[in-house]
C-alpha cells in the first residue's frame, strides 16, 4: 500500500493503517517538520523539527507497532513514475494540495490497461478544512475521478478592495494588501510566487509594517503563508475522523469484508457530529477520465492574456503556468525562455485574431500530467 502525505491527516492515517494490520506501507511526503506542526501531528517531537516528515513518521510507527514495515520517501509524488505506482494494491492520500491530488488522480487513471485488471489501483482520498472534511473512494476509469468534482471546491472569500486600501481591520487584511496592492506597485510585472520563501518574507515584512501603522496585532510569517496560499488551520479531531473513514475504506477494499463507499462522504463538524454520503457521477468532458473536449465560452475581443486569466479563475480548471496550442499554431508557451519570447506577443492579441470560434485549444501546465482540451466558442 502507498500513503501520500504525512502531515496532520497523514499521521492519523499511518497510525491507523499500522494498527489495522497492514504490514507493508510506503509513505511519501515532500515537507519537513515545522514547530507549528507539533500541536496536532502527534508522531513528531521538538527534536524532530527540520527533519523529513515521512522519515520521522515511519520510524516512530515502526518502533511502536511491531511487525510493520514502512518505507519512507522524502520528496514529491511527481518524482515517481507509473512503474513505481504499479507495485501497490491501492493508494491512500492525506494531502493538503489540490495540485498533488489532481496529479495522482490523473496518473492512476492513465495507468489503467483494460487488458490488465491489476493496473487498476483504487484511490482513497481524504481532506479536511477546519471542522469539515471528506473521504472518497475513486476507482480510476470506472467512476467519478477527482477531476470530475473539481468545481465543488470552495471559492476563496473576497475582501472589499476599499477595506484593503484604506481601513484594514484584521491581520489578514494587511497581508492581502501586501500581496494584492503593494506587490504589483513595488515589483511591477514581476510575478508573485506563493512557494518562494523570499517572496513570502517580503509580504510578511510589508504586512507587519501596515499592521503596526493601524495598531493591528497578529501578523506572523505562518499566517502570511496561510493567507496567500489560502491555507485553513487544521483541527486534530477532524483529522482523526476523516483518517478513520479513509482507513476503514482501505480495509474493506483489501479484505472484501464489506461493501466500500460509493463514493463520497462529507463530515460537517461545525453543525454537530453529522456525515452525509452520496454517489458523485462522472463528468461529461472530464479532461482526465473522459475523452471529449469541454466547451468554453469566451468573448472574441478578449486578449489571450485576458483569456488565460479567466481560465485561472475557473474552479474546474485551476492552472498556474499554462501553455496553449491549437492544431494550427502555438498560442503561448510559459517555457522554455526561447519559446516564451517567441509567443509572448500573442498575449496582447485578440482571440478572434488567433483562432476560430469552436476551435479546440490544448492547455498543459507543469503541475498536471494531462492536457486540458477546450472548444473555445465566441459569445
Amino acid at each position: 500500500m502507498l500513503q501520500s502525505g504525512a502531515g496532520g491527516l497523514g499521521c492519523e492515517i499511518l497510525k491507523n493503517l499500522a494498527l489495522s494490520g497492514f504490514k507493508d506501507i510506503h509513505v511519501i511526503d515532500m515537507d519537513t517538520i515545522d514547530v507549528s506542526n507539533l500541536n496536532r501531528q502527534f508522531l513528531f517531537r521538538q527534536a524532530d523539527v527540520g527533519k523529513p516528515k515521512a522519515t520521522v513518521a515511519a520510524e516512530f510507527v515502526m518502533k511502536r507497532v511491531k511487525g510493520v514495515k514502512i518505507t519512507p520517501y522524502y520528496g514529491a509524488i511527481q518524482d515517481k513514475g507509473p512503474d513505481y505506482y504499479m507495485q501497490f494494491q491501492l493508494v491512500i492520500c492525506g494531502l493538503d494540495s489540490v495540485e498533488a491530488r489532481r496529479w495522482i488522480n490523473a496518473t492512476l487513471v492513465e495507468m489503467v490497461d483494460p487488458q490488465n485488471p491489476e493496473s487498476l489501483k483504487p484511490l482513497i482520498d481524504g481532506g479536511t478544512e477546519g471542522f469539515k472534511g471528506q473521504s472518497r473512494v475513486i476507482l480510476p476509469t470506472l467512476g467519478s475521478c477527482y477531476e470530475c468534482s473539481l468545481d465543488m471546491l470552495t471559492p476563496r472569500t473576497a475582501v472589499p478592495m476599499c477595506t484593503l486600501a484604506s481601513i484594514p481591520r484584521q491581520p489578514a487584511h494587511c497581508i492581502e494588501w501586501a500581496s494584492i496592492l503593494e506587490w504589483p506597485r513595488v515589483m511591477g510585472d514581476k510575478k508573485l510566487d506563493n512557494d518562494d520563501p523570499e517572496h513570502i518574507q517580503w509580504l510578511y515584512e510589508k504586512a507587519l509594517e501596515r499592521a503596526r501603522e493601524f495598531n493591528i496585532s497578529g501578523v506572523t510569517y505562518s499566517m502570511t503563508q496561510g493567507v496567500v496560499k489560502n491555507i485553513i488551520p487544521a483541527i486534530a479531531s477532524t483529522n482523526a475522523i476523516i483518517a478513520a473513514s479513509c482507513c476503514n475504506e482501505a480495509l474493506k477494499i483489501v479484505t472484501s469484508s464489506n461493501p466500500y463507499l460509493n463514493n463520497y462522504m462529507m463530515y460537517i463538524g461545525d453543525e454537530g457530529v453529522y456525515t452525509h454520503t452520496f454517489a458523485h457521477e462522472q463528468k461529461d468532458g472530464c479532461p482526465v477520465c473522459g475523452n471529449m473536449a469541454t466547451d468554453f465560452h469566451a468573448k472574441a475581443d478578449w486578449t489571450l492574456d485576458e483569456f488565460i486569466e479567466r481560465l485561472k479563475e475557473k474552479p474546474d480548471v485551476q492552472i498556474k503556468k499554462p501553455t496553449l496550442t491549437t492544431e494550427r499554431r502555438k498560442l503561448y508557451y510559459a517555457g522554455p525562455p526561447q519559446l516564451n519570447e517567441l509567443t509572448k506577443p500573442n498575449l496582447d492579441k485578440r482571440l478572434k485574431d488567433l483562432l476560430d470560434s469552436g476551435e479546440e485549444v490544448a492547455i498543459t501546465d507543469p503541475g498536471l500530467p494531462f492536457s486540458l482540451r477546450l472548444n473555445v466558442i465566441f459569445s
